[in-house]
């Protein structure tokens, strides 16, 4: 086997995988795994691609500075490469990103600068603009501009199409691809334009954005709206955008892109990202509306581990309404954790107060009920354990018993939602019994969350 002298020579060649437990249809769907590169998604190739370009141009240096702004999987990709090169790298980042890709970016040494994600180009907060305006204000910068950068499609001519038509033996019907800065599916279009012209590119968006209507109705809408997939979509066209060969696309809702990519980690065991969920149930649309069998290739974008806080997390999934619980009609409904299930996260009264605080940090919650069995004996929060030990630090070691509340305000499952109100006036979190029988805790963002969803 070969010794590689840097992870940068593990970019690329990434392997093929075909569908085995997803409804198919009559067509035969291949997963090129962009998962396996070094830095986790297909962003290493045009990380790899628009630095050595601007070094092979004396554009930069070694210990010059590199600005660029990033929805996605760019940063990382650029991170990693310029930790290897030497370079500084700064990067824009609009705050719907998983929390994962900011720590990964941060360890690998980039600087990371937070802007909103409700704001669209042209303006001043809109990570693309600002990333450009750090780097024109910053002497020595350079401003990667991946959006402009004919160094990224130049990527995927060079090493992801070849790599698929060799895998594929040269039979591909259709290829299934996102778009974000357009790399992908501007180089992989110019590649099977010459070398499988029978090639269909199919174009998976997330609905919002913009880029499916203009592929299937020909018109540019002014108007996005926003969505939770990272990484692809977009509210314009991106200036080395190529869809001339794309005669089709799909319009995905997040919900059908997060439930699809974990039913691709359920039936296939590929463990893929918000876009790869996107990808894939365009992909198995496609698949259904052939009457002939067709090979499809679409990509993983990059690998889940970046969202297991998100669409990984079913506390997150149903918070945001993408997971269904059943409906009881009274304050069940509101109970994110219930205790029925084993989901409430409690400590008994003779654990130590180190242990409640522990479990609040891991599980991130304010207070645990306190349980003798199934009986609820206490509420300890972490102004009580604060109170506790404050003077003191070795009290930690003392039992929770000794710090919860005993004197308890529960509320009865059938109260009206109204009830909830004053017990949040009061400072409390709401302790929704059922007779003797204790069911839950309700917080104020667990109602916030409620009243969206009704929105919703």
């Amino acid at each position: 086997m070969t010794v590689h002298q840097s992870v940068l020579e593990l970019i690329g060649h990434t392997p093929m995988v075909r569908a085995q437990r997803l409804d198919t249809g009559s067509c035969e769907l291949f997963l090129k795994l962009e998962s396996a590169n070094p830095g986790g998604s297909i962003k290493d190739r045009i990380g790899l691609s628009m630095i050595e370009g601007a070094e092979k141009d004396g554009r930069i240096r070694p210990g010059d500075i590199l600005v660029e702004g990033t929805a996605g999987n760019t940063g990382l990709g650029l991170a990693l490469v310029a930790q290897q090169k030497g370079y500084r790298l700064i990067l824009v980042v609009p705050d719907k990103m998983s929390r994962e890709k900011i720590f990964n970016l941060k360890a690998m040494g980039a600087e990371v600068v937070l802007t909103r994600s409700d704001v669209a180009k042209g303006h001043p907060e809109y990570y693309q603009d600002m990333a450009e305006r750090i780097a024109r204000e910053t002497p020595g910068a350079y401003f990667i501009n991946q959006f402009g950068n004919p160094d990224n499609p130049a990527a995927h001519i060079a090493t992801t199409g070849p790599e698929i038509l060799e895998q594929m033996d040269g039979k591909v019907d259709a290829v299934v691809v996102g778009c974000g800065s357009s790399g992908t599916l501007s180089g992989l279009s110019k590649f099977f334009a010459e070398h499988s012209p029978q090639t269909e590119l199919v174009l998976a968006d997330p609905v919002g954005s913009i880029l499916a209507q203009y592929i299937n109705e020909g018109t540019l809408s002014t108007k996005s709206a926003s969505w939770m997939v990272e990484g692809i979509g977009e509210d314009f066209l991106p200036s080395i955008s190529d869809f001339t060969r794309v005669k089709k696309a799909y319009a995905i809702s997040d919900k059908e892109s997060f439930l699809t990519a974990r039913e691709l980690l359920a039936k296939e065991g590929v463990l893929g990202g918000s876009s790869t969920g996107t990808l894939v149930a365009a992909a198995l649309r496609y698949c259904h509306e052939q009457t002939a069998s067709k090979r499809v290739v679409t990509l993983v974008c990059d690998t889940g581990n970046k969202y297991l806080s998100k669409l990984y997390n079913d506390y997150w999934m149903l918070d945001n309404g993408f997971i269904e619980r059943e409906q009881h009609g009274d304050l069940r409904d509101l109970l994110l954790r219930p205790f029925s299930q084993r989901d409430t996260v409690v400590v008994g009264p003779n654990e130590l107060l180190i242990t409640a605080y522990n479990r609040m940090k891991l599980y991130d919650v304010s207070q645990l009920p306190v349980m003798d069995g199934r009986k609820l004996v206490g509420i300890v929060d972490e102004s009580d354990v604060l109170l506790h030990v404050h003077a003191d630090e070795s009290r930690f070691r003392d039992p929770v018993s000794t710090a919860m509340i005993a004197d308890l305000h529960r509320l009865d499952v059938r109260s009206p939602i109204e009830s909830l109100l004053p017990v949040f006036e009061r400072g409390h979190v709401a302790i929704v019994v059922d007779g003797d029988d204790f069911l839950g805790l309700i917080t104020r963002i667990d109602l916030l969350n409620w009243l969206r969803r009704k929105v919703n």
